[in-house]
């Protein structure tokens, strides 16, 4: 898929989290890859606030990275938002145990650090957004986000 380049502040990236909001399907997998506070957590809020936003429901309170937990649902009417932080995860047997395979066509997922399941999503319809830090503002975004 081709891949774009972004350079984006906070503002930039709320936009971007906004409009991709509106073409996200059950199914859909954004894997999010980057250093430590290159912005996947921020992003995640941001895509996940607008989601509940599209569908007319209140935001949650707080959106949290799942590091501790590695994963945090949040439900809507028709479909759940999973959001991961596989940053703990090292071996595919770990994916296994965390049923991560079982609702992946029913709902939005939201990987953080997907190194572990990357190869097992050649059938799934996923995305991939890679962050880096271009400045203390500033943060580049590379993706292959094109919905139809």
């Amino acid at each position: 898929m081709p891949e774009e380049t972004l350079n984006l502040n906070l503002e930039g990236l709320k936009k971007f989290c906004e409009n991709v909001s509106l073409y996200l399907k059950k199914g859909d997998i954004i894997c999010l890859s980057g250093d430590l506070g290159s912005g996947k957590t921020t992003f995640s809020r941001y895509l996940i606030n607008s989601i509940y936003k599209n569908q007319n429901k209140e935001p949650p309170n707080i959106i949290k990275s799942p590091s501790f937990p590695i994963l945090l649902t949040y439900e809507l009417s028709n479909f759940e938002i999973y959001h991961y932080d596989l940053y703990r995860v090292s071996k595919n047997t770990e994916l296994i145990h965390l049923n991560i395979f079982e609702e992946l066509n029913n709902s939005i997922t939201l990987v953080e650090w997907p190194g572990t399941i990357l190869d097992s999503l050649q059938n799934y319809n996923y995305f991939s957004i890679y962050f880096d830090i271009l400045d203390e503002n500033t943060r580049i975004l590379k993706h292959n986000l094109i919905f139809s």
